[in-house]
C-alpha cells in the first residue's frame, strides 16, 4: 500500500468511525432525554421507550449525524436552522412512516396535536426538534467537532464502539422478530397500534398479578400478546363507535332543535 493510499485508507477509516461515534451518542443520549420525557412529561412513569430494548434510540443516532453533517455545511446561520427543523422533519416522517405502513406499529402518536399529518409529523414537535437542533448547533456541535477526530483515532474507544454495536445488532435482530410476530396479529386484526402503550398494559397486567415487570424487556408476559392487541384494538374500535354515536346525537338534537324553532 502506498503512502498516498495509507493516508486515504486511515483518513476514510477515521470518517467512518466518526460517523459511527456520533450515531452512538446521538442514539444514548435520546434514549436518555425520551426516558425522562415518558416519566415527568408524558406518562408519568418510568417507560422503556422506543423500538428496542437497550438503552438506545436509533432515530436519534441517525438525527444526530445528520445534524453534524448539516452543521459542517457553510451557510448563512438562518439558512443553517431552517435545514435542521426541515429535515429532522423529514427523518421523523419517514421513520414513522416505516413502521405504521410496514410493521402496524405507532412509536408516536401526535394525532391530537394542531396541523398533525397522519399522526407521524406536527408543527409543535417540529419547533421541539429545531429549538434541539438550534442548541445542538450552538453547544454541541462545537464540541464534538473536536472530540470526534480525537475519539475516532482512539484504540480503546474503538473497542467500546465494537462492544455498543455487536450488542444492537443483537437487539435489532431479536426485536425486528418481535415486530414481525405483532405484524402478523395486527393483520388479522386490521389494525394499528401504539407500541408503548402495548408496554403498559403488560407493565400493569404484571403488576396486578404481582410479578416483576422488566424494564429492559417490556413485552416477557405469560399472557399471550395476541390476547393484550385483540383488547387494545376492541377498545379503540369501542372509544370510535362511541364517539360517532356521541356525534349522531349532537347532530340529531340539532335537527330537532331546528325543526321545533320553524
Amino acid at each position: 500500500m502506498t503512502s498516498k493510499r495509507r493516508i486515504l485508507y486511515t483518513v476514510t477509516m477515521q470518517y467512518v468511525f466518526g460517523l459511527l461515534l456520533l450515531f452512538m451518542i446521538g442514539a444514548t443520549l435520546g434514549w436518555c432525554l425520551e426516558l425522562v420525557y415518558r416519566r415527568f412529561v408524558s406518562s408519568k412513569k418510568w417507560i422503556n421507550p422506543g423500538f428496542l430494548n437497550g438503552p438506545y434510540l436509533p432515530l436519534y443516532g441517525f438525527g444526530v449525524c445528520l445534524l453534524y453533517g448539516i452543521c459542517s455545511i457553510p451557510m448563512p446561520l438562518w439558512a443553517q436552522i431552517v435545514f435542521i427543523v426541515v429535515m429532522m422533519t423529514v427523518i421523523e416522517y419517514i421513520a414513522g412512516l416505516i413502521f405504521i405502513v410496514g410493521m402496524h406499529i405507532k412509536l408516536w402518536d401526535y394525532s391530537k396535536q394542531w396541523g398533525n399529518i397522519q399522526g407521524i409529523i406536527c408543527p409543535l414537535y417540529s419547533l421541539f426538534w429545531g429549538a434541539l437542533g438550534v442548541l445542538f448547533l450552538f453547544f454541541v456541535y462545537p464540541f464534538l467537532h473536536h472530540a470526534v477526530d480525537w475519539l475516532a483515532a482512539t484504540p480503546w474507544f474503538l473497542f467500546i464502539l465494537g462492544l455498543f454495536y455487536g450488542v444492537m445488532l443483537i437487539d435489532v435482530a431479536v426485536s425486528f422478530q418481535f415486530a414481525v410476530r405483532l405484524r402478523r396479529a395486527l393483520a388479522e386484526l386490521k389494525a394499528a397500534v401504539r407500541y408503548e402503550e402495548l408496554k403498559r398494559r403488560i407493565h400493569a397486567d404484571r403488576k396486578a398479578e404481582h410479578k416483576r415487570a422488566s424494564f429492559l424487556f417490556p413485552f416477557k408476559t405469560d399472557k399471550p400478546i395476541r390476547a393484550y392487541l385483540a383488547e387494545m384494538v376492541s377498545g379503540v374500535k369501542a372509544a370510535i363507535h362511541k364517539k360517532d354515536k356521541d356525534t349522531a346525537d349532537d347532530i340529531n338534537e340539532l335537527q330537532e332543535n331546528h325543526t321545533t324553532e320553524e
